[in-house]
């Protein structure tokens, strides 16, 4: 049986609620064929992240990491291609640390790409009735901080683990007070189950139309 590891943030900013959080609730030690899913609570912390999601992988051993964080005002489920080597902070993290135009790993490259099967991902959730999308930016926070971290880590320790990261919009009890979008809870759960049973039984991603003009 496959295991997949799933990380989610908790709570950001002003937010009192994280979507990554409270999803990752719900699938916690779920089983389906051949896919196991453990999951682990991420602080929205540079570095402290990085630690804590190294040190579940070593206990979990898995054989796919998914990390997922909000990324709100976004209208579709958002599976990211690439990270970068870079912190630019535009608010402070959960520490009050703001790092300005830092490299996250000073000898590291300058990105690495996903190594999960991205566009076949957003092609079954698609399938499924979930809005999703490839992405391009995980943005300079704490999400991509750890994207890149973990890309990192297992090209050096554990390279035969597929790893990347998703980006999920708001809930709706988010966005009482504004108009931002959102999906259900129950959207975003199904959506992770898909791309960890995706990401655990696929061997190679399909070749279709996933880019951006601008």
């Amino acid at each position: 049986m496959k295991k997949v590891l799933i990380t989610g943030f908790d709570p950001f900013g002003k937010d009192q609620v994280n979507p990554a959080l409270e999803a990752i609730k719900q699938i916690n030690e779920k089983t389906f064929e051949h896919v196991k899913i453990v999951t682990e609570e991420i602080p929205t912390v540079f570095h402290e992240s990085l630690k804590v999601a190294i040190k579940s992988i070593e206990v979990h051993q898995p054989d796919v990491v998914i990390c997922i964080g909000q990324a709100g005002g976004r209208t579709q489920i958002t599976p990211e291609r690439v990270a970068i080597n870079l912190d630019d902070a535009r608010i402070p993290d959960n520490q009050q640390n703001q790092p300005i135009d830092e490299v996250i790993i000073p000898d590291g490259p300058v990105a690495y790409w996903s190594t999960l099967p991205i566009k076949r991902i957003v092609h079954n959730m698609k399938e499924a009735g979930i809005p999703s999308a490839v992405s391009n930016s995980a943005g300079t926070f704490v999400c991509n901080h750890l994207f890149y971290g973990v890309m990192n880590y297992l090209a050096k320790n554990a390279p035969t683990v597929r790893g990347g990261f998703i980006h999920i919009p708001f809930i709706p009890e988010q966005t009482i007070h504004n108009q931002a979008p959102s999906l259900s809870l129950d959207m975003i759960v199904k959506a992770l189950e898909i791309a960890a049973i995706t990401a655990a039984n696929e061997g190679e991603d399909i070749r279709e139309v996933g880019g951006t003009i601008c």
